[in-house]
């Protein structure tokens, strides 16, 4: 995150309508989901669990956007990396751990996808699916759905840059664009699909795709997580007031293998990865919040002490947990006779 000079640029949240403590809360939010993608990881050298997939130095754009939207009312289609985002839109870590286990308790499929595969009724968070950018045809139609019953709200979907060649993104952007729909499409391009790097899968900008389907396309530096909540913001603003989607291309780096069945020493090197290292924007996320006075060390020993509690806590139960019975094979599958979903 870029520093600024005097007091009036440091204090950049103020002037985006942030307050202090909202402003804390997102740097609280983007650590937890740090320390939880790393516990992952450590859960699954351990043998604990079968896999995992990680987004770290990703949290901090992803966190900023869920602060620009409204938790009440909005859709969100998150791909599988956003664990910034899901627990900003209020998933728990315990829920999170459930879901890593793969235990009956797990709200996003009771333990039937794969983890990270995210999916919340009671917080808005439509199911997603292994295959890339299904979720973005998905999201046109709760667009779709909001504008035809006069709802205010916006779908908003997340998705990997090289998601953004499959046919699905072009189908939605392209509706979208028609209708003028209320969504938010949100690239976050880490640099690599999976082996291929940016520069073997897409020629020019993702962002400047949108100009093809009419509407708005805009470049933002992840490391910057007030530029990304900024943009974000304008983005709702615009989907509420009738103005149609924006595409969000999220410019961002993927420090770890795609997943722990990943070897990404095999089409990269650890020299370039240690140089995206330094640019993490979480650290001085926490930089900013200490010139302000806002933060200090002792905060930061004190968050660190609850997040490590809630952490133990959490991968305690789910471990424990029971798996799915064979009784409820088909809870999800079936509707009940009186109209819910079993």
């Amino acid at each position: 995150m870029t520093q600024k000079g005097s007091l009036d640029q440091q204090a950049r949240h103020q002037a985006l309508g942030l307050t202090n403590e909202r402003a804390v809360a997102m740097y609280e939010t983007m650590m937890l989901a740090r320390k939880f993608d790393e516990r992952g990881q450590v859960l699954q050298r351990a043998g604990k669990v079968n896999f995992h997939i990680s987004g770290i130095t990703q949290e901090p754009s992803q966190v900023a956007m869920g602060f620009a939207m409204d938790l009440e009312k909005d859709w969100f289609l998150p791909y599988y990396r956003d664990y910034g985002l899901v627990l900003t839109i209020g998933m728990t870590v315990k829920e999170l751990m459930l879901a890593l286990f793969g235990k009956g308790e797990d709200p996003n499929s009771a333990g039937r996808q794969m983890s990270a595969h995210f999916g919340c009724r009671r917080l808005r968070i439509a199911t997603g699916s292994s295959p890339v950018t299904t979720q973005v045809p998905h999201a046109v139609g709760f667009a779709l759905a909001s504008k035809i019953r006069g709802e205010k709200s916006v779908a908003i979907v997340s998705f990997g840059e090289g998601s953004s060649n499959q046919g699905d993104f072009h189908e939605g952007c392209n509706f979208a664009g028609v209708q003028k729909l209320p969504v938010i499409f949100v690239c976050e391009n880490n640099g690599y699909a999976i082996s291929v790097p940016l520069s073997k899968q897409t020629a020019g900008r993702i962002s400047d795709r949108a100009l093809g389907y009419g509407f708005p396309g805009i470049r933002v530096d992840g490391h910057d997580p007030l530029e990304v909540y900024r943009v974000f913001r304008e983005a709702h603003e615009r989907a509420l007031a009738g103005e149609g989607p924006t595409l969000i291309e999220i410019m961002t780096y993927r420090v770890t293998p795609h997943s722990t069945s990943d070897n990404d020493m095999a089409y990269r090197t650890k020299e370039e990865v240690d140089a995206n290292r330094t640019k993490d924007a979480l650290p001085a996320f926490r930089a900013y919040l200490e010139q302000l006075g806002l933060w200090s060390e002792a905060q930061e020993q004190a968050l660190q002490q609850r997040i490590r509690k809630e952490l133990d806590e959490a991968t305690a139960y789910a471990e424990q947990a029971p798996y799915q019975s064979a009784e409820d094979a088909f809870r999800y599958v079936y509707a009940e006779d009186n109209g819910e979903v079993r």
